[in-house]
């Protein structure tokens, strides 16, 4: 399942239930980041939009110092071209700020359904479509129970997070349904006082009056805007779709009753290969996630258009595979493979489970990129737990057991505020299983028909760190992957202070308990740092 939503629902109960009762590296610029003074004026909408870019000490936001490389380091040299495999929900490769960064198969003559470059692919001029036609996909423990193998070992454990989940998910749907209808009635409240559809948080705090029923609206509306919202639109359309988002769950993931896989293929037999098909576009405008996530590590830099990716010099190679819904183990262990064996040398995986039939497929497959020098970047997850207690696919390892990969980077989200609050309140987190943090909250960039939006989730965080690495493979392309992995990690900026854990405020560790790293990443840093390895 793509690894998002967390953050946009605890924001929007947290607002309206309260408003109803390392080593140094040479290039670090201080030798303790934590005397940086922290930021306390609100974001610009240009600081909004490349957050993720910025400095920390310049601008006292923990971005990954993108920009200062840029003008810096990279300046006007000539990089190698690097492919980037972005394992996701399909790409608008079509986009006004994507169309120049993708991948095309020059063995492949596009059209003539022929199998040009004898791949076991026909057509695959830009990647692969696993998924067919199909979209919607039940959670993998509701594939468990369906397929009713008592035998199954995780059978038992199916059953009862299918009674958990799907409670919760009427519990909530039933929440923000009523959360909607109450800010909704507020808004209504405050446009007839103010005698205007369109008012600013400046005009509500300047209301004065007699009325309750106005006041009451006015505090509601207070809450929601110290919470992160803008105005009381955009809070709306959250809300909504918070309530999307569970009536989804509800009809889709959970529904036993779904069918969902269309390609004809046995997705328990790993030798059946050769479904889908080389439609590498979103089947909706709303499928959304892969086209962000391409954004994040490639958008196309300085062309006046709505978001720049980390890295230039970038190919996207675009696999289909990740649903609503859980992802199929099969699908993602042939999308590596895929990636691997047509010239990628970073892949991006930004999806996750807790069940994996077999897991051991895609260790395989990790193993394998491993084995032939492809670093995977892969995103923690959202629920903000400890990946070292529980399982979370895809891994390198079982548990907090041997890894099978040594170029396999697990990437935690970071806010865009320095401080004991910059770790993201949804990000997973691991002493042993995540390796570093990078900005996934409040990311903007590319999502389908040439538009462009603000998402978080550690989704956003793994593509900012394959951006890194391309960065380092294009312009320092002799060191290999375990050395670039090996870059990113001892490059970061390491942060010694007390962060929340979780979003709860009375769980507070030292950052270095979270990662094995104990760093952010930095893109300065690291280029300086991989000028400097043999």
């Amino acid at each position: 399942m793509k690894l998002i939503k967390a953050c946009l629902l605890t924001a929007i109960t947290a607002a309206v239930l309260t408003s109803c009762g390392g080593s140094a590296i040479v290039s670090t610029p201080v030798e303790n980041i934590d005397n940086v003074p922290l930021k306390e004026t609100e974001l610009t909408e240009k600081e909004k939009h490349n957050w993720g870019h910025l400095d920390l000490v310049t601008d006292t936001i923990p971005g990954m110092s993108v920009d200062k490389a840029y003008a810096e380091i990279i300046k006007d040299k000539k990089g190698k071209a690097v492919i980037v495999a972005v394992i996701d929900s399909g790409i608008d490769i079509e986009h006004e700020d994507l169309d120049g960064v993708v991948w095309t198969n020059e063995d492949e003559i596009p059209g003539n359904g022929i199998d040009d470059d004898k791949n076991g692919y026909v057509d695959d001029i830009h990647g692969w479509n696993f998924l067919g036609d199909a979209y919607d996909e039940q959670l993998e423990f509701v594939r468990i129970i369906v397929k009713g193998d008592k035998s199954n070992p995780q059978y038992d454990a199916a059953v009862a997070e299918y009674e958990e989940k799907h409670q919760e998910a009427l519990a909530n749907k039933q929440r923000y349904d009523q959360i909607y209808e109450m800010v909704k009635s507020a808004d209504e409240t405050i446009s007839k006082h103010l005698n205007k559809e369109d008012y600013t948080k400046e005009d509500v705090g300047g209301i004065s009056s007699d009325d309750a029923n106005v006041n009451q609206a006015k505090a509601m509306l207070q809450n929601m805007y110290a919470n992160g919202f803008d105005d009381t639109k955009a809070a709306l359309e959250a809300i909504k779709s918070g309530v999307e988002y569970f009536t989804d769950q509800l009809n889709v993931n959970l529904n036993k009753d779904l069918k969902g896989r269309t390609t004809g293929d046995d997705p328990d037999d790993l030798s059946d290969v050769g479904y889908g098909n080389g439609n590498v576009l979103p089947s909706e405008k709303g499928e959304s996630h892969g086209t962000h996530v391409a954004g994040i590590i490639a958008a196309e830099r300085n062309n006046g258009l709505g978001a720049n990716g980390v890295a230039n010099n970038v190919k996207i190679m675009s696999l289909r595979a990740v649903p609503n819904g859980d992802e199929y183990d099969k699908d993602i262990a042939l999308a590596i493979r895929y990636a691997v064996d047509n010239g990628a040398t970073i892949i991006n995986g930004s999806f996750g489970k807790y069940y994996s039939p077999h897991s051991d497929w895609v260790r395989d497959a990790i193993a394998y990129a491993s084995d032939n020098d492809v670093l995977f970047i892969n995103a923690a997850g959202n629920e903000g737990i400890d990946i070292d207690k529980k399982d979370v696919f895809p891994n390198d390892a079982i548990g907090t057991g041997p890894e099978v990969s040594k170029t396999f980077i697990t990437v935690g989200a970071l806010e865009p505020k320095y401080g004991s609050g910059m770790i993201a309140g949804f990000s997973n987190y691991g002493k042993y299983n995540v390796d570093v943090f990078a900005p996934g909250a409040k990311v903007y960039s590319t999502t389908p028909e040439n538009e462009y939006d603000t998402k978080g989730g550690t989704s956003m965080a793994a593509p900012a760190v394959a951006g890194v690495a391309a960065l380092i493979r294009s312009y320092y392309p002799k060191l290999s992957a375990e050395q670039v992995k090996q870059v990113i990690l001892d490059s970061g900026l390491a942060v010694k202070t007390n962060v929340v854990v979780g979003g709860n405020p009375e769980d507070v560790r030292p950052f270095g308990d979270l990662t094995k790293s104990g760093k952010m990443v930095n893109a300065y840093n690291a280029l300086i740092m991989a000028s400097q390895m043999k």
